[in-house]
């Protein structure tokens, strides 16, 4: 299946209404085994999306990077965390460190990351559907629904076992 990033967001833009009925109802109360049904979703859906044929969360959005992430990845580029936040940070609106550019400077031609073993923690959880308590993700989980197909798939089946039309 290919995936662009205007076929993603027209998806996340068709199934907004249906999508944002969903996560607010399993927010205010959220079903038994809710954790267990979407991580078994989950699973499914990257058994079947291919990450590295996609790519839009690296082409679109940028994570926020830690202290932490930032001496790791200096460390890997051989370069002092100073001269690493110069090259490839900024602040954003809400003071965290992110990436200046879109595409993320780390994804080469093929979709691989160039320093993957050593991505900041958030590109490892992305697009945290594999995580406990899964209905306090609900607004990020719906952010998440216009850039991943993975959570787009793993709505829609939430949809439907929840019958939300």
């Amino acid at each position: 299946m290919e995936f662009t990033s205007e076929t993603i967001r027209f998806a996340g833009e068709r199934d907004k209404k249906l999508n944002k009925t969903l996560l607010d109802r399993i927010k205010k109360r959220p079903p038994g085994q809710l954790d267990q049904t979407v991580h078994e979703f989950h699973t499914e859906s990257f058994d079947k999306i291919d990450c590295l044929r996609c790519a839009n969360c690296c082409k679109t959005t940028s994570p926020i990077v830690t202290s932490t992430d930032i001496d790791r990845m200096s460390k890997r580029l051989r370069t002092k965390p100073s001269e690493f936040i110069e090259s490839y940070l900024k602040i954003d609106e809400d003071g965290d460190y992110v990436f200046r550019t879109a595409p993320c400077p780390m994804l080469d031609s093929d979709n691989y990351c160039k320093i993957y073993n050593d991505r900041p923690s958030a590109c490892r959880t992305y697009p945290h559907t594999d995580r406990k308590k899964f209905y306090q993700l609900s607004s990020i989980t719906y952010q998440n629904s216009f850039i991943c197909p993975a959570v787009q798939d793993i709505l829609n089946k939430l949809r439907q076992k929840f019958d939300v039309r």
